[in-house]
């Protein structure tokens, strides 16, 4: 693998003069604006018989502005400016690049290298819209350092309001990004920013790939949005798609020349029979350049601090993980079967995000497992920095949703927790948005369902379902985050138990907004049991950054005593003890650790009164170190 990348990047540096010039190509293909008012065009469109410029510029006339033909597919065409000097084509101009196909049919497509489309109200398709206003938003903040732990707070632009409509740039901006540094996490992920046709689709059916999402605002109000973030200390990641492509031609990157194989496989190997969308060739080395340039597009021009790369268990194998179960036998990741050019696109994008900008961040979603993923490419890995432990969710779920209280594994938890390759770092999650979408249930929904609706006022009787679902979310939220991995994650709404599910309109719903937003006003309600979560979730995350157990070495895990449900391990200096038992509380409880103090006081208690407990512990009690050993410690103290 190492031996495929480097002959890759060899080439790259013999035939286009370095990855720094080859990935620099989204400043010269597409539609760009020169210094003197001209206009330079560059298209890859090897299907093509001709290719032509139309727009408002020239009045829609399909043939007045042709491209030359250059080798490799590749189409140029300058134009020059106006005799009064004015930029040839201006701001806000709409556009269409016209392609004559080999069948002598014209397509009028979008630019693949487009910054801006947009769609008015009585259209189904995208417009292209040239953007180049006349002073774009400078940024005034530097980036934060690279953080050493991640605490993030996964996020949708257009749902992050109670109001049910398409949220904006400027409501995250000023309204959200406050409550996100006020719960105490240091990163924002953001999804569904590439341009995408279908609302619905979450942003994963990508039709404009250097495009920010119109839906939202303008490009610069995405940018002052990420400015104002690094003004508070926040990183921010963006959710990039480069697993597959939404199968639009009218507005996306589908039969761009006429033919199915531009950008993708041609036939079978081209499709996606799960997602209904394409699948890119990274053999190709258009489809390099544009991926690649596509990545630092985004770094540059809008200061992501990084990238959570989509759907890489679909790119590592030919199979994309349909029907296939992985037990992590090493079988299952070298053969014929693993999609070596897909993994060596990856180990090219973090070897140029590593090389280019090194303080940048990335994740992969992979679900099989795939073994060096987190190492360096130098070792012949993925080059990624983190993957997310995909495994703690759907453990969380099976035993809520089959296991009564007394039958929970407290050996099955604690390795499922801790159960990860060595020196790869994972995020532990204890739910994303995977869980909130319609079909699906989140945590909170799971535990307390119908009663949510009812009972979650603090003038009602605390009913046994409620107790018990306030006291497991904020128990399972805790343990993920401080046993589960390197980093944590939270889908925005779920740290206080958001009480609906996630459905963006659609047909099916009438075209309803009711449950595509998030209810963030229920926390602010003192008469309301979410603001104990809330408080919960925002203490937890503070406790982190004063100890730092996300960066700290693997958790030593003590107990898991399957009688007593309970379960302790150390951590950061730490001692961290959770009674799972759903009717029995201990006293005089021995635990054995390593003793780094004499002395310890409880620092967080879920079960104190300001979290919706019951407030059974006094937290002026000390707690004394004895050298007496218990578990296999040397020292232990009685709780």
């Amino acid at each position: 693998r190492y031996s495929l990348f480097y002959n890759h990047l060899k080439n790259i540096e013999e035939c286009e003069g370095g990855l720094d010039k080859f990935t620099k190509s989204y400043k010269t293909f597409g539609v760009n604006q020169l210094l003197e008012g001209g206009i330079y065009c560059r298209e890859w469109a090897p299907g093509a018989e001709a290719v032509f410029l139309a727009g408002d510029f020239n009045g829609w006339n399909p043939f007045s502005h042709p491209y030359k033909k250059l080798e490799y597919g590749k189409w140029e065409l300058f134009i020059p400016p106006r005799e009064d000097g004015c930029p040839a084509v201006p701001h806000g101009s709409k556009l269409k690049v016209v392609i004559r196909a080999q069948n002598g049919a014209l397509l009028y497509r979008i630019s693949p290298w487009a910054r801006y489309v947009v769609r008015e109200e009585d259209k189904v398709n995208y417009d292209w819209v040239h953007w180049n206003p006349p002073q774009s938003y400078i940024h005034k903040h530097p980036s934060p350092k690279r953080l050493k732990r991640l605490r993030i707070y996964e996020s949708h632009v257009g749902i992050a309001s109670p109001e049910g409509k398409v949220a904006s740039y400027k409501n995250f901006t000023y309204n959200v990004l406050p409550r996100i540094k006020d719960l105490g996490y240091n990163c924002v992920q953001l999804m569904a920013i590439m341009e995408h046709a279908y609302y619905a689709s979450f942003g994963y059916q990508v039709t404009s790939f250097f495009a920010a999402s119109s839906r939202y605002g303008t490009p610069d109000d995405l940018k002052e949005m990420i400015d104002v973030a690094h003004s508070m200390g926040i990183t921010v990641l963006l959710d990039v798609v480069h697993s597959h492509a939404s199968k639009n031609s009218e507005d996306g990157l589908n039969q761009f020349d006429g033919t199915d194989s531009c950008f993708f496989h041609s036939g079978y190997r081209g499709n996606h029979q799960l997602w209904d969308s394409r699948l890119f060739d990274y053999a190709n080395w258009e489809v390099l350049r544009f991926l690649l340039s596509n990545l630092r597009m985004w770094i540059e021009d809008y200061h992501f601090d990084g990238f959570r790369f989509d759907g890489v268990t679909s790119m590592l194998y030919h199979h994309h993980g349909i029907g296939t179960g992985f037990s992590g036998d090493y079988n299952e990741y070298f053969g014929l079967h693993v999609d070596e050019d897909a993994l060596c696109y990856l180990m090219l994008a973090n070897h140029m995000i590593n090389t280019l900008h090194p303080e940048c961040i990335t994740i992969a979603e992979d679900v099989s497992g795939m073994p060096a993923l987190c190492r360096p490419v130098a070792e012949g890995g993925g080059g990624f920095d983190y993957r997310l432990a995909m495994a703690i969710p759907d453990k969380w779920i099976q035993i809520i949703k089959e296991l009564k209280d007394e039958d929970w594994n407290m050996g099955n938890i604690v390795h499922t927790l801790t159960n990860r390759r060595y020196e790869e770092k994972y995020i532990a999650y204890a739910e994303s948005h995977d869980q909130a979408l319609v079909g699906d249930k989140t945590l909170a929904f799971r535990l307390m369902d119908a009663e949510m609706y009812t009972n979650m006022s603090v003038l009602m009787p605390l009913t046994p379902v409620i107790d018990r679902g306030i006291q497991l979310h904020k128990m399972i939220r805790l343990i993920t985050h401080a046993l589960g991995g390197e980093s944590y994650l939270n889908f925005m709404g779920n740290e206080f138990g958001h009480p609906e599910w996630l459905d963006f309109p659609r047909i099916g719903n009438n075209e309803s907004y009711h449950y595509a937003r998030r209810q963030f006003n229920l926390t602010e309600d003192d008469l309301l049991r979410y603001k104990f979560l809330n408080a919960f979730d925002r203490d937890m995350n503070r406790l982190e950054e004063r100890f730092g157990w996300l960066a700290s070495p693997q958790a030593y895990v003590s107990e898991k005593h399957e009688g007593n449900k309970v379960i302790a391990f150390e951590r950061a200096r730490l001692v961290f003890i959770f009674n799972f038992h759903p009717y029995q509380s201990y006293v005089d409880y021995r635990v054995g650790g390593k003793s780094f103090f004499f002395k310890y006081k409880i620092l967080l208690d879920s079960d104190a009164g300001e979290y919706g407990g019951h407030q059974r512990l006094d937290h002026n009690t000390e707690y004394f170190s004895e050298e007496f050993p218990h578990n296999y410690r040397p020292h232990s103290i009685m709780v």
